[in-house]
């Protein structure tokens, strides 16, 4: 599983910080670590807009 998908399910509130951390295979006290690393921040999705139809 994508690292980021899971840090972005913690900081949504889906998932515990020890069950973030026992996904991703790392202690508790590391997982801070990872939520401070910006290439682990969920990169943006572009939203495009598309014609209406009617």
């Amino acid at each position: 599983m994508d690292k980021r998908k899971v840090i972005t399910a913690y900081r949504r509130g889906m998932i515990s910080i020890q069950e973030c951390a026992q996904i991703l295979g790392v202690d508790s006290s590391q997982i801070m670590g990872l939520m401070n690393d910006p290439q682990m921040s969920e990169l943006p999705r572009v939203v495009q807009k598309q014609p209406m139809h009617g």
